[in-house]
């Protein structure tokens, strides 16, 4: 067994005749997101991947095995700093995906309300400095930036991503790559690498104010592994012919290690993806080619690894380690999307990079891992990103150096991102805003501190009776207990009600609605009270997320260019786009 961590005491001196005790220290606090980590993509959740440095944070925390967060990025963030449902603070959906029915209707700004308080503003109040590095992706108008959010320092990255070795967009979503430091529009150095960036701005920012002696909340938002898959060459290497089994096989051996881990009951079932090709239908060259994608996605992944390891050290050298938590955690599930299987942005991808086999990972090139790695890094979870299988909403949590906390310990409790914000604000001896904020009503906290399952004095976060609901793009769930109520928008899903025990089976392979037809119907009965209270909209027909990422682009990037260029042009395209799209929902709307 690890030694507990303990929480600093600060010592006084002895004094006519008394013993004098200087105040608990207040803990350092640090946030680590991962981008599009699927469940079993850490070695303490049944990776192959290196990933000792989050294994060690593992060992010395409790792991949750049954965490959830929402199917993409933003939202996730939104609740994760905000401790607010996405539908309530203004992020009902990501500007990308959003359809324009949608766009500005309650809840559906895209970006983070006045509302919506951060964790940030609550500890920078009672006296934390805060500190953010990476990718925000809540807002990039001079309101909605980190800097009017409660972050004392900030350089961040204000799109869904961008290149990970140059300043660039990474899909034409974008015209630039949008980052700024404390509010003002900033450039990247030459010398860049996004992993080994974002740690050395919070360790610049983290030197500037240690003198203050003031506690810090350092909130890390990496780009790994968020496309484009990129990472340095010797990193990748070090993987070469570990992937030459296929997809299936990886999907396997993750499976089985999760259950050694105790992370999965044994026996649990498991799915194979309808998109999950057949490995052994490729050739040579296509089998090489595609496990050459997951050598990149692994050393992106153990490079991030090594720069977190890099910033504990440094923890350590300066005598802070010992008095910081650690919250590490993926913001949705793996990536499925190949961005080369979308015209429009194939056709911009060809312009603007390479995806040579000899240069997958490196400066000017492209990849992602496309939907059969993605099922096996999401093993052994059915579904992925943008979906509301487990597998796009179930990811790693880790939580350590909590004072008392039961070291080396693994939490099978049903916890949610909203928990996040109660747990850093307890640790901090900070109180939980009751529903105001300096004066005025905002929206209340909605999750539960962690603290007790951490520290060995409880089992559940939620009590089993709980509803808690889910809802992003037309995909939606209902948790509540060890049940889950659940429907995904197609090709995934048939967009029909399905129930699980999420528990004792979270592959999601046994349908229990003909065995249970009470709880079935009460919890689509919790979840119509959920979209009521939070305002959920219903998707408009035909939709599908990469289609709507198809026309934001066109809107937003394309289609101003060309006007600036040529406006005949445009009005020609705009025509045919119109006529497109006017064909491709009679033709869905037409669709059994």
């Amino acid at each position: 067994m690890i030694p507990l961590k303990p929480l600093v005491l600060a010592m006084g001196c002895l004094a006519f005749g008394t013993h004098a005790f200087a105040a608990p220290k207040r803990p350092n606090i640090v946030v680590l997101v991962a981008d599009d980590w699927g469940y079993s993509d850490v070695g303490a959740f049944g990776s192959e991947i290196a990933t000792p440095n989050i294994d060690t944070l593992a060992r010395e925390g409790v792991r949750f095995s049954d965490f959830h967060v929402t199917a993409s990025c933003s939202p996730t963030r939104s609740m994760l700093l905000t401790g607010v449902d996405n539908h309530r603070n203004g992020v009902g959906n990501m500007p990308e995906t959003m359809p324009d029915e949608h766009l500005g209707k309650p809840g559906y700004s895209g970006v983070l309300n006045d509302n919506a308080i951060t964790v940030a503003s609550l500890l920078r109040d009672a006296g934390y400095h805060t500190y953010i590095t990476g990718k925000w992706h809540l807002g990039k108008t001079p309101d909605t930036l980190p800097d009017n959010r409660g972050f004392d320092r900030s350089f961040i990255q204000a799109d869904s991503g961008s290149d990970n070795w140059e300043e660039r967009p990474y899909a034409p979503l974008y015209d630039k790559a949008a980052w700024f430091e404390n509010g003002q529009p900033a450039h990247l150095p030459k010398d860049y690498y996004s992993s080994t960036f974002i740690v050395d701005k919070a360790l610049e920012y983290i030197a500037a104010d240690r003198q203050g002696g003031k506690p810090f909340f350092a909130y890390l938002g990496f780009q790994a592994n968020h496309v484009p898959v990129q990472a340095p060459r010797e990193m990748i290497d070090k993987y070469r012919g570990r992937y030459d089994q296929g997809w299936s096989a990886l999907r396997e051996a993750r499976r089985d290690r999760a259950v050694a881990l105790g992370l999965i009951p044994p026996g649990a079932g498991m799915q194979t993806m309808a998109s999950t090709a057949d490995w052994n239908a490729l050739d040579e060259h296509e089998k090489r080619y595609e496990a050459r994608r997951m050598e990149v996605y692994a050393g992106m992944a153990e490079t991030m690894d090594q720069q977190i390891g890099r910033f504990i050290a440094h923890l350590k050298a300066t005598g802070e380690y010992d008095n910081t938590v650690f919250v590490f955690l993926s913001d949705n599930g793996s990536e499925p999307t190949d961005p080369y299987t979308i015209p429009a942005v194939r056709l911009w991808l060809e312009m603007n990079y390479t995806r040579q086999l000899e240069r997958l990972g490196s400066k000017g090139a492209f990849t992602s891992i496309g939907p059969s790695w993605a099922s096996a890094a999401a093993s052994p979870l059915g579904g992925y990103k943008f979906f509301a299988g487990e597998g796009g909403l179930r990811t790693p949590l880790i939580v350590a150096g909590v004072p008392g906390i039961q070291a080396n310990q693994i939490s099978r409790a049903f916890t949610h991102v909203t928990d996040i914000v109660p747990t850093l604000l307890e640790v901090a001896g900070v109180p939980a805003h009751k529903g105001e904020y300096q004066g005025r009503a905002v929206e209340p906290l909605i999750g539960s501190s962690l603290v007790p399952v951490l520290q060995g004095s409880a089992e559940r976060v939620h009590p089993e009776d709980q509803p808690i609901g889910y809802e992003l793009s037309g995909s939606a769930a209902l948790f509540k207990g060890d049940y889950k109520l659940v429907k995904s928008l197609k090709p995934v899903g048939n967009e029909q009600w399905h129930l699980y025990n999420i528990v004792t089976d979270p592959g999601e392979v046994i349908d229990l609605q003909q065995q249970m037809p009470e709880r079935f119907q009460r919890m689509q009965a919790d979840y119509a009270e959920y979209a009521r209270v939070n305002g959920v909209l219903p998707m408009p027909v035909g939709y599908d997320y990469m289609h709507q990422g198809q026309m934001y682009a066109l809107k937003h990037v394309v289609i101003p260019k060309l006007k600036a260029a040529a406006p005949p042009i445009v009005a020609m395209i705009g025509l045919l786009v119109g006529v497109w799209v006017w064909r491709r929902r009679r033709q869905k709307a037409a669709t059994p």
